[in-house]
């Protein structure tokens, strides 16, 4: 089949023992989790570690998750399942779309903003399906709800296999403490929506690989490193589900063997766990909001709800808001003002603050293109808190990095407005707060190329040079 890949057992590897990692420990479903559909859900990092370290390791208590450093640079890290160090805040450092929709071979290296742009069918969607699907599965949710339509995901042209099967693969890379950690995944979508592979490496040792081996069985045989009295693990894994997000719930990390393996999947976890994909619907906005948690959906239907939290939790990043809505929306505005009413059950309203003496704009009477500012804004100036995902909760916040993927990121703006939401992505992303993927047309591709920082892909060029390159070998 077309998405099978090549799969390897692990190999012992010795070595020094290294610091302990914390383990992944159980918790319950939050608001804004990826769908469970039964079966264990896997966490993220917490605190100390309770099992005993290896002799000549590091205390437990000197090695804090995911290593040393300051929360805002990439400070050196304790050595971890690769023996390296790397940023303290786990991200994704590149994205690869091996076989999946119209990519063939694709590795996307991701900067702390990256604009997607391309002709229509170059496969931007695509793009930001894949990784919003990892994170899905990262957090525990089945290949179901993580590909809702698979047959679209399949490679142009796959074809079938001698049993009839074909399907995708996909993967990416994950820098941080425990240095770069590649995972990838193949995936059968016909006749039966299932994982055939999965495989967890660094520093170009397989730390996890399954494999489907019997295809009338729904699960893969896993295996894994130990380190210990035996070199590996082996066990059955359920066949729709990240073997990565599982490992943490079956590994003890009594072996130095089995805490590179804690690390490097912890680190993957966390780094995908913390996405939040974001298309603002501008005619869900207009309405008044309904008094809620204040945690914006991925519409921004809420947003109203959403600036009332800011404006009483967060005043600081509120005012800079109404600093980012001065610079992109009409007229003047003084503010950005909330009314509720006094049953706590109440709608909510948002207006802009047109000054003293100046009636105030309902969001309702805002046009489609500041709306959608507005949301973007808000996004980009805030964090998990706020916002209706399940990142690591057991991980201090400072120590994870926000990724928003936005699909149109510029549907609807105009030249000023693209140009403050650019200025906005560029200061958060310097600061290693929030990433930014995102697809974007042509102009605002073109002033991103401008702004120092900001990395622009061109999926249609580099993708018209793939199918040359491929046409010339098949001849």
């Amino acid at each position: 089949m077309d998405a099978t890949p090549d799969t390897a057992e692990p190999r012992p590897r010795t070595g020094p023992a290294v610091p302990e990692q914390s383990r992944l420990t159980r918790r319950g479903h939050r608001p804004g989790a990826a769908p469970r559909a039964g079966g264990p859900r896997p966490a993220a990092a917490a605190g100390p570690a309770r099992h005993p370290a290896a002799p000549g390791a590091a205390p437990a208590a000197a090695a804090p998750p995911y290593g040393h450093g300051t929360p805002d640079g990439g400070a050196s890290a304790a050595p971890g399942a690769a023996g390296g160090a790397g940023p303290v805040r786990p991200v994704v450092g590149e994205l690869r779309l091996s076989a999946f929709g119209p990519h063939r071979g694709l590795a996307l290296p991701l900067a702390p903003v990256t604009f997607l742009t391309g002709p229509s069918g170059s496969g931007k969607s695509h793009v930001l399906a894949a990784h919003e699907a990892l994170a899905a599965l990262a957090a525990g949710a089945t290949l179901e709800a993580a590909f809702p339509d698979p047959a679209a995901r399949v490679p142009d042209r796959a074809p079938v296999d001698a049993q009839g099967r074909r399907g995708f693969r996909i993967g990416c890379t994950v820098d941080g403490p425990a240095g770069p950690v590649r995972l990838d995944l193949a995936v059968q979508a016909e006749p039966a929506l299932r994982i055939v592979g999965e495989r967890l490496t660094a520093n170009g040792e397989t730390l996890l690989g399954t494999a489907l081996r019997d295809p009338g069985r729904r699960s893969v045989q896993a295996a894994w490193l130990t380190g210990g009295s035996a070199a590996v693990t082996r066990a059955p894994f359920p066949d729709d589900r990240l073997g990565t997000a599982l490992i943490p719930l079956r590994v003890a990390g009594a072996t130095p063997g089995q805490r590179r393996v804690l690390a490097a999947a912890e680190q993957v976890v966390v780094a995908l766990r913390s996405v939040f994909a974001c298309d603002p619907e501008p005619e869900r906005m207009r309405a008044p909001a309904v008094h809620g948690e204040g945690r914006l959906l991925r519409d921004c239907a809420n947003l109203a709800d959403v600036l009332r939290r800011t404006r009483h939790e967060c005043t600081t990043r509120h005012t800079l808001l109404a600093r980012a809505a001065q610079a992109a929306c009409a007229g003047r505005v003084h503010g950005l003002d909330v009314l509720t009413s006094c049953d706590r059950s109440g709608p909510v309203t948002a207006a802009l603050d047109r000054g003293p003496g100046q009636p105030a704009t309902a969001l309702g009477r805002l046009g489609s293109g500041e709306l959608r500012f507005l949301a973007l804004a808000l996004v980009l100036l805030t964090g998990p808190g706020v916002l209706a995902m399940d990142p690591a909760a057991e991980l201090l916040s400072a120590r994870q990095a926000l990724t928003v993927l936005a699909d149109g990121f510029d549907r609807g703006l105009d030249r000023r407005q693209n140009a403050e939401l650019l200025r906005l992505a560029l200061l958060a992303g310097g600061r290693g707060h929030v990433r930014l993927l995102a697809a974007v047309g042509e102009e605002a591709a073109a002033a991103a190329r401008e702004a120092p920082g900001a990395a622009v892909v061109d999926l249609g060029h580099d993708r018209h040079a793939r199918d040359e390159q491929r046409t010339a070998r098949d001849r």
